[in-house]
């Protein structure tokens, strides 16, 4: 086992005085233009070597007394690219280790989609593993292309990727806020705890009520950054492992229940992008941490909480937690001005049937803020869709007896629901909320199965319209 310092791996570009091989890349529409670049011999055997320029397809290319003198990589059709993000970096895996550098006519955006891709193919999840990994094929960083942007992009990603992927024995919430500590301390940020009973002291009964029942004490963490610049507040979901309380999960419902802190993760992997591109702005990040587990202290099944706002919530289902540690975190958040307030949250099933695994649903109100987002998202190679807060649907969490329902029996619209709940703590008019998945379930470039953080490089892009920046 490695040490257990996040992130575990550090994302490089080769070195930029390493000698590198190049790597011609090329769409299947252009293969004729490419003898120019590569001479009629290397042509020949790309045409022998039945090379189609489909993409991410690689042929090496040898060279005098078989020697590699570089490859060609395929860069398909625009509707191949359009369906596989990252899709040239497939080519990765064929490479052999060494520098490599790219040759062909990518526009700047493309330059820097490869390089931020390449650099996400680096990812390992090795804590746990005694097998050793080969060398790397690196990539010189392309023209253009701000080195220090892509590496702090990586490098987010894989704290976020590192923090879900550990599995709930090494990763609770006493070891959630260490590494929450640990990311505030490499910035010099003020980091701040409350826990166990000192939650109902100090005005947090929903997250106390959550993770009363586990050993492994509740929390809330705050960590603050910068003294200069508009105010960004960033909330998430710091559920360590759920079992679904009470209302128990089947056994595969619980499986992948070690990602219900995604929310938190991706939210302490976008926060580690802010703080080392030195972005001004003044930054808060709250994460109520839990284990919703199973004991004769648990929460149980129409109790009635008064939240930090003073909303009552009854609770008409043990497994719909994440809302409830959100509400008092969204309040906490809220009782100080700030000019962008975000949450983040693997917070329901009803988003995934709706948008699948790839896609981060939001929610949003504000104009200016998604069409940032949305430009943020084309941008940062990093999918979101826009999902309404539909007013109409208001009165379903409006149970009669208390002044919220935490699951109404609705059937319908089950993450639209859930984002209104939140609003209501929210209170906020320049507000956002993801609803992310955090778990690729099988590799894709750029994404090997697992973990995977979602609409941090969005909100990175977007930051500077939102905010002025």
């Amino acid at each position: 086992m490695t040490d257990a310092s996040l992130p575990y791996l550090t994302p490089r570009f080769a070195h930029a005085d390493a000698p590198s091989l190049p790597l011609y890349v090329v769409a299947s529409d252009a293969l004729a233009d490419l003898a120019g670049q590569i001479g009629p011999e290397a042509a020949a055997w790309l045409t022998v070597t039945g090379f189609k320029g489909d993409l991410g397809e690689v042929r090496l290319l040898p060279g005098a007394g078989g020697a590699l003198v570089g490859a060609v990589a395929g860069f398909g059709t625009p509707k191949a690219r359009r369906r596989l993000r990252f899709g040239l970096v497939k080519a990765v895996a064929a490479l052999p280790a060494g520098a490599w550098r790219i040759e062909g006519g990518l526009s700047r955006a493309e330059r820097a989609e490869v390089a931020l891709g390449w650099l996400l193919t680096q990812y390992r999840f090795g804590r746990y593993r005694s097998a050793k990994e080969g060398g790397l094929a690196l990539l010189a960083c392309p023209d253009g292309v701000d080195a220090a942007r892509m590496i702090a992009m990586a490098r987010g990603e894989f704290l976020t990727r590192d923090l879900i992927n550990t599995p709930a024995q090494d990763m609770g919430p006493g070891e959630l806020e260490a590494a929450f500590a640990d990311l505030g301390g490499r910035f010099g940020a003020a980091v701040t705890v409350v826990r166990g009973d000192d939650l109902l002291a100090q005005g947090f009964p929903m997250v106390h009520a959550v993770g009363r029942a586990s050993p492994r004490a509740p929390r809330i963490m705050e960590m603050r950054w910068g003294s200069a610049g508009p105010a960004l507040t960033l909330v998430g979901k710091g559920v360590c492992f759920d079992t679904g309380g009470l209302n128990l999960k089947p056994s595969s419902g619980m499986n992948l229940m070690k990602k219900d802190m995604g929310g938190a993760a991706t939210v302490m992997g976008l926060a580690q992008m802010i703080m080392e591109l030195g972005l001004a702005v003044r930054l808060r990040v709250i994460v109520p941490a839990v284990e919703n587990v199973v004991a004769g202290n648990a929460l149980k099944p129409k109790d009635i909480l008064t939240s930090r706002k003073g909303l009552t919530v009854e609770v008409n289902d043990t497994d719909a937690e994440g809302r409830l540690i959100l509400g008092d975190a969204l309040a906490w958040a809220g009782e100080e001005p700030c000019d962008l307030l975000v949450s983040m949250a693997t917070l329901t099933g009803a988003a995934r049937v709706a948008v699948g695994p790839d896609l981060a649903p939001y929610y949003c109100d504000d104009a200016g803020i998604v069409a940032a987002l949305e430009a943020g998202a084309v941008a940062g190679c990093d999918p979101v869709w826009r999902l309404p807060f539909h007013d109409a649907y208001e009165a379903v969490i409006e149970p009669g007896i208390a002044d919220l329902d935490n699951a109404p029996g609705f059937g319908f619209a089950g993450s639209i629901t859930a984002a209104l709940f939140l609003r209501r703590f929210a209170d906020h008019p320049r507000y956002a909320h993801f609803d992310i998945y955090g778990h690729t379930p099988s590799d894709a470039p750029g994404r090997p199965k697992g973990a995977v953080g979602q609409g941090a490089r969005a909100l990175l892009h977007a930051l500077p319209a939102m905010l002025g920046l």
